[in-house]
């Protein structure tokens, strides 16, 4: 606990210093920078010893996904990265428009609707039929997506989110905010199913998404955890399925990032 709340301090102090953001080449390495601004996302699937591969080396990011790594031992990791190209040019980015983000992010009734490429079906299919932010896991009353005019350093949301796969579920959320970074994880307070098989235990999978100040781009690291239980073909089906929707939460959080730049201007 003493180490943790070392590195936590770290990052807090550091990510308030002027000029502390870093480079892309800095946070990936060169040869994967190139790749990515080359591809605009890359993705990583493990379901057999996995580590995490596309982690960037941010402090923060690195202390947090150790942490659930060590938590869930998990049987299955999905990563990506991706650069959302910030629309005012190379800058980092202002305090109304790192405000703007984090709001954006909260929006989690947004979620409702967007879709994801089911490799299973071969088809487009919806992702969450319904997202609603609720006041616990208990009482489970709907509340409206908070917004705040600046950021609280960590920030806990609770979430009632009905997934066509994986069913109808409790989701805890937790925000964090930096100077030059944003980061959410989501972990589920309930089993998830896959079809009549449970496929995911309670507290047994942990989503992270680190968005990350470049000056050029935001660079977005994205990975889900889980702790899938042990069939035949079901941690691989899994994983594909957990593969392809990280693209279409991507995809999501570039359209909000989008909205949240429109209402940071001046």
């Amino acid at each position: 606990m003493k180490k943790q709340t070392v590195v936590l301090f770290f990052f807090l102090t550091a990510a308030a210093m002027p000029g502390f953001t870093q480079s892309l080449d800095e946070l990936i390495g060169s040869g994967r920078a190139e790749e990515l601004l080359r591809k605009g996302m890359i993705f990583e699937l493990q379901t057999k010893n996995p580590q995490p591969a596309l982690l960037p080396r941010d402090v923060f990011a690195a202390q947090i996904v150790s942490r659930i790594f060590k938590e869930l031992e998990p049987s299955m990791l999905a990563e990506s990265l991706y650069l959302y190209k910030k629309p005012k040019g190379p800058a980092s980015w202002s305090e109304a428009e790192r405000n703007a983000l984090y709001n954006e992010a909260l929006s989690l009734s947004s979620l409702a609707g967007i879709q994801y490429f089911s490799s299973s079906r071969g088809e487009m299919r919806i992702f969450y039929e319904t997202s609603t932010v609720i006041d616990g896991p208990e009482s489970q009353n709907p509340l409206p997506d908070p917004s705040y005019r600046a950021p609280p350093r960590e920030l806990t949301l609770y979430a009632r989110q009905k997934d066509l796969t994986f069913g109808d579920n409790i989701y805890q959320y937790t925000y964090y905010a930096g100077q030059n970074s944003l980061m959410l994880t989501q972990r589920n307070l309930t089993k998830m199913s896959y079809g009549l098989v449970t496929a995911v235990k309670k507290n047994r999978l942990c989503s992270l998404m680190a968005v990350i100040d470049t000056e050029t781009h935001l660079l977005i690291y994205a990975v889900s955890m889980a702790d899938v239980v042990s069939l035949p073909l079901l941690n691989q089906r899994v994983g594909r399925s957990f593969s392809t929707r990280l693209e279409a939460l991507l995809t999501w959080f570039s359209g909000r990032a989008d909205r949240a730049f429109q209402r940071a201007v001046p």
